[in-house]
């Protein structure tokens, strides 16, 4: 069986604009070009997945009824087709966690789900975590400005991506041309 190509995508701050703890489906705004961006990779034969912190969760500042709405919006703005499978961990930070970035759980998971030839994939992430969990995961790894990305990139101890782009748009056009 041939292995799939895919891009994981964190959520706030790469799909959507940065809202700390976001838990109102009303504050959901894609940046603009996602959707588009997004159904090029499906064109070109990519899979498309989000793997999210969610530690509001594990703090209880939200519930998983609320992210699952927030959720909802998010794909309603995208377009629910674009999007193959969502992974999430609701763990705060200081919690034990295989799944919580920057471990590659969640994308161990849907790597295994989806036959998934990780070596020929890519996350795309504004943080840290993102970045290293591409890297332990052994994904090519893109860092986006948006959201804490430009802030991250002036960093002296952050360990550079494999490109950093703009947003997700301009990764996705320099992944589609690798």
């Amino acid at each position: 069986m041939s292995r799939r190509r895919a891009v994981f995508f964190d959520r706030d701050g790469t799909l959507m604009e940065e809202v700390e703890y976001c838990c109102d489906p009303a504050k959901v705004k894609v940046i603009s070009g996602v959707p588009e961006a997004i159904g090029e990779l499906k064109s070109a034969g990519y899979l498309a997945i989000i793997v999210s912190n969610q530690s509001g969760i594990g703090r209880g500042l939200f519930t998983e009824a609320q992210y699952a709405a927030v959720q909802q919006e998010l794909l309603r703005q995208i377009g629910a087709h674009r999007i193959d499978a969502s992974y999430f961990c609701p763990d705060a930070p200081g919690v034990p966690s295989l799944r919580r970035k920057p471990e590659p759980g969640m994308v161990l998971e849907a790597a295994a789900e989806f036959q998934i030839d990780l070596a020929a994939s890519f996350l795309v992430g504004d943080k840290a975590s993102d970045i290293e969990c591409g890297r332990r995961a052994g994904t090519h790894t893109i860092l986006v400005r948006t959201g804490y990305g430009a802030a991250l990139e002036r960093d002296p101890a952050f360990v550079a991506p494999d490109y950093v782009a703009d947003d997700v748009p301009k990764a996705v056009r320099w992944l589609l041309r690798r």
